[in-house]
């Protein structure tokens, strides 16, 4: 298996009060769309996100923000201040070196796109993959639970692959079906064959988290916080 390539380091953000109303006057820019406000407010925006430089170093230190700069930066949109913040969030996530972060189940078209994922993912990722057919017992269930599991473990990669398109269809026939594989690093840490075996004939998401936590395989889970409460956060 070959290693983990390197982790391209993102850019670091600008700290301070300053340096984080630059960013959010860098990010309302780009996230405008250009057609439809007036010429003469992308202007300002395009001025505020990137203030001309002056020979003068006091310049830079002493420049304030105009009246017609404070009213624009009041009227723009809670949409837009949410998405700015979470943005953030994910960024720093990402820079502490947790991993990224997924939400729903990635389908794997074929064997090159299954030995990617388990070759070059973040090395703290854990990739769950479920190998299945259309119509073998237990296939759709599973495919179900694992929905559900991606939207509790957002640090969890999970994908699924038929077995015909990995290439190898002769070691997944319908017998060992379905089957779990679980990797972190390029390194598998769980082979699960004919997985199923080891529920009732009906299981849900819960049965399936279960048995992945006996063997220690899942993080801790996160629980996102509800619009509600992302609206009525404070921004520090």
């Amino acid at each position: 298996m070959s290693e983990s390539p390197e982790i391209e380091e993102l850019p670091a953000t600008q700290t301070g009060p300053k340096g984080v109303i630059h960013d959010w006057r860098k990010f309302k820019l780009e996230s405008e769309d250009h057609d439809s406000i007036p010429s003469n407010k992308r202007e300002l925006l395009r001025q505020m996100s990137n203030p001309r430089s002056s020979d003068d170093p006091r310049d830079k230190v002493n420049r304030k923000m105009s009246i017609q700069e404070y009213e624009m930066i009041q009227e723009e949109d809670e949409q837009c201040l949410r998405k700015y913040r979470k943005q953030c969030m994910q960024e720093m996530h990402e820079r502490l070196s947790f991993g990224p972060k997924f939400d729903s189940v990635f389908d794997l078209e074929s064997g090159e796109a299954f030995l990617d994922v388990i070759e070059n993912e973040h090395h703290l990722t854990l990739v769950v993959v479920h190998i299945y057919e259309d119509g073998i017992g237990g296939c759709d269930a599973l495919n179900n639970c694992l929905t559900c599991l991606a939207a509790e473990y957002s640090t969890v990669k999970f994908c699924r692959i038929r077995a015909s398109a990995t290439g190898a269809g002769e070691r997944f026939s319908e017998d060992v079906l379905p089957t779990l594989l679980v990797y972190k690093a390029g390194e598998m840490l769980g082979n699960f064959l004919c997985v199923t075996k080891h529920m009732n004939e009906e299981f849900f998401a819960t049965d399936v988290e279960n048995f992945l936590n006996e063997y220690g395989l899942l993080p801790e889970k996160e629980f996102a916080a509800s619009p509600d409460e992302e609206e009525n956060a404070d921004v520090e």
